[in-house]
């Protein structure tokens, strides 16, 4: 096989590559973009019914946690949509996405605490264990992002 041969069959196996990872991005796009527009209106739905029944100071943790979990399916769709277009993994998103998943289990942890006391006082101190981790976490995810965003602006200035 001659160099221009191997060089044709090559870059047409890239091209192959390429249309088929823009195939999963496009599918994963729609896929996520359907899974969070189903849960907004959801949200929305409940939303209503609890305002009307006058259940909502009661359901305020759950739709919150809903809520934040729609942000991350839209924070995800940003990063596949990232990806389709620069053909590049940009770890930033994953972070973000990371503290909102954090932040969400830390505050419907934080809001289920009183129950927890009541209920057992073993199940407690594991919940301040988790929130603790949770905490240690978070503080990481933010010292990663801040140094990306070092190594990022020292790569523009330089």
């Amino acid at each position: 096989m001659t160099p221009t041969k191997k060089s044709d069959m090559r870059d047409w196996i890239i091209q192959g590559f390429n249309r088929a990872e823009d195939a999963v991005y496009i599918g994963l796009g729609l896929l996520l973009a359907a899974t969070a527009l189903t849960l907004l209106i959801t949200e929305m739905i409940y939303f209503g019914h609890y305002l009307i029944t006058g259940a909502l100071s009661e359901n305020i943790v759950f739709l919150l946690d809903r809520i934040l979990l729609i942000i991350i399916f839209v924070e995800v769709l940003y990063t596949v949509q990232v990806s389709f277009r620069q053909h590049l993994l940009q770890p930033e998103p994953f972070l973000v996405v990371g503290m909102i998943a954090v932040t969400r289990r830390i505050l419907v942890l934080t809001a289920e605490l009183s129950k927890l006391v009541k209920d057992n006082e073993g199940v407690f101190r594991n919940a301040m264990i988790e929130l603790a981790l949770l905490t240690l976490l978070i503080i990481s995810l933010v010292v990663c992002l801040r140094m990306l965003r070092q190594r990022d602006r020292s790569k523009n200035d330089g």
